[in-house]
Formats: structure tokens, sequence, C-alpha cells
């Protein structure tokens, strides 16, 4: 993420500011602009209709539609009077705009429902409080159990799951790879070949996997061919894991070039293109998460990034990285 500065007075802003904290300068996010605007009275530019119920502040042409490229995307939530889903229907469209600013960084299609209505992107964001919620993709329709914005939950299920991160955002990083698969990998019959060779057959019966998978847990020495024991499952869960582990990669090294804690060509704007750039990109990235994990332990926290990327990883994620690469050239 970029070091965001206030257009007045050049204070330093964070991602989610609508207004800067040192001028009292009414300010929004531009997604085309990839910057934070000032908001003037009668002014081009407005804030999102979600400001205040889902905390967005991201902008919107003053005399166009009254939500913002993220908030379109949206397309069940909470009602109003739901007080205490809407708080966490608030922290899920947080971490869901992150995610979205980072697609467009990677310059990745983004087709909603509007445009596609079978199979364009949209998002139910559910509370599981009147009856079961699965959080899973289908046919571009991610659905998030609004549930998992609540830390004691969440840590519960981390715990029980056994895994070593759990987050909003690595929740939306890791269905939306489901949602890329079908639109970049699918249709392309050199990377589904490919995609076959490094994850599997994508047709394996889901259930079946499903069943097999938490009956029997992972396999033995799965550490050796794969990020996470949940991509064990099916080569969809493995690409969809391997994804998200991109984008959390790709965003971080991002952030800490904007602060000067990684070389400037680790950002978004940094030309890594082809093979050699892949192998950049990961000799920038062990030295920084190294680092970051150490600095956690400084804190008494766990580790930042509680992953080991072996050579079969890196793999996949190089067939990640020059897949996106082709698709957005």
């Amino acid at each position: 993420m970029r070091d965001f500065r206030c257009p007045g007075c050049g204070q330093h802003l964070a991602f989610e500011n609508s207004m800067c904290l040192a001028c009292d300068t009414p300010i929004g996010y531009s997604l085309p602009d990839r910057a934070m605007l000032p908001v003037r009275d009668g002014g081009e530019l407005a804030l999102c209709a979600n400001l205040h119920v889902a905390q967005c502040n991201w902008l919107v042409p003053a005399s166009g539609p009254e939500l913002c490229e993220s908030c379109r995307l949206t397309r069940t939530r909470p009602a109003d009077s739901d007080v205490e889903a809407m708080a966490a229907f608030a922290l899920a469209e947080t971490a869901k705009r992150r995610l979205v600013a980072e697609l467009a960084e990677l310059s990745l299609p983004i087709t909603g429902r509007d445009a596609d209505p079978d199979y364009g992107l949209a998002f139910d964001l559910l509370s599981s409080a009147g009856g079961p919620v699965t959080t899973g993709h289908q046919n571009g329709v991610i659905t998030l159990d609004l549930a998992e914005g609540d830390d004691a939950h969440r840590e519960q299920l981390r715990a029980e799951m056994d895994e070593p991160y759990r987050t909003l955002l690595g929740h939306f990083r890791h269905e939306i790879g489901h949602y890329y698969f079908y639109v970049l990998i699918d249709p392309a019959p050199a990377l589904r070949a490919q995609f076959a060779e490094l994850f599997g057959d994508p047709d394996l019966d889901y259930q079946a996997a499903l069943d097999r998978h938490y009956s029997q847990g992972p396999p033995a020495g799965w550490e050796d061919s794969f990020v996470s024991s949940y991509a064990t499952m099916h080569p969809a869960e493995d690409f969809a894991e391997t994804f998200a582990h991109y984008l959390h990669i790709r965003d971080t090294l991002d952030t800490a070039a904007a602060f000067g804690l990684a070389p400037a060509n680790a950002g978004y704007d940094g030309k890594l293109l082809g093979l050699s750039a892949f192998d950049s990109l990961i000799e920038m990235w062990l030295p920084l998460v190294w680092s970051l994990n150490m600095v956690n332990r400084s804190m008494g926290r766990d580790d930042l990034y509680p992953f080991v990327l072996p050579p079969a990883v890196l793999q996949k994620l190089q067939f990640l990285h020059m897949a996106l690469q082709q698709q957005t050239s």
C-alpha cells in the first residue's frame, strides 16, 4: 500500500482516512488516481454513500453513482436495523476495499454482476447470527460470514483448524483466487495445462476431496509441496491459497517500498517482468519477511508471516506471477 499524504498539508494518511487529522481537510481515496484527494463543497468528487454504514472513504463523481467501485460489488448485506451485523459489515468492507485496490494495482480485470449477470464478481456479506453461512466462492459470488470479523470467534476457529493465520483480508484474497482461476486460467488451454502439471486436475471431485481432508487430514510431508495444510485438500484450494499468498507478498512489499523498508522496485510500479523478475521478487521478500517476523517477536507477538516457501511452492507462485503478467500485459 502506498504512503499517502494529505493534499492540503502533507501529513501522512492511512488508507482508511476520510479526513486529515492535522488540517481537518476532508479527503477520500480515488481508485483511478491511486491517491487521496480533497473533497470540496460543490466540487467534482464526493465521498461514497457508504461513508457511515461501511466506513467507506472512497470517492465517486459528484454527478455519478452514489456507491464507489468497491461498494458496488457488494450484492447482499445486513439490514440497517441489525446494528451488530452492520458493525461487522463495516469491518468486512474495509478489508474488501484493500483487496479491490490491490487488484487494480495489479491491473487485474474486475467484471461486476451488472456487466456479467451470470459470472460477474459479487460479494454476499452475511451474518451467521440468523443461520449458517458458509464462506466460499461460486460462479463469481464470494460469500463471507461476517462473524469472521470478530477477533475471538476467528481466533477460536483458527486454533480449532490448526491454522497459523486467519484474517478477513486473508479470506478475501483466498476466495478471489477461485474467481481468477475461472477468469484467467480455465479459459486458456496452455495455462490450464501448466496448472494441471503443478496443482493437479481442477475437475477432481470436490466433495470427495473435502470429506477426505476432514477425515484424514493432510498427507505426511505436505510441507514440502504446499503453502498450507488446507492447500492439500484439492487443486482448486491449492491455487486459491497460492493466489492469496501472492497478494500477501505483493502488497507487503509495496508497503515496505513506500516506507523505505524495501527497494523502490519492490512496489507495484516496479517493472517485475519475466522469469528473472520473479526471482528478484522473492529475493526482496525473504529478508524483509524474516526481519518483520523478528520485529513481531520483539513485541511478544507471533510471526507476521508464519509460512515457509519450499521450492515446489515457489514454482506455483512463479506460474501465477507469469500468468497474471501474461493476462494483464
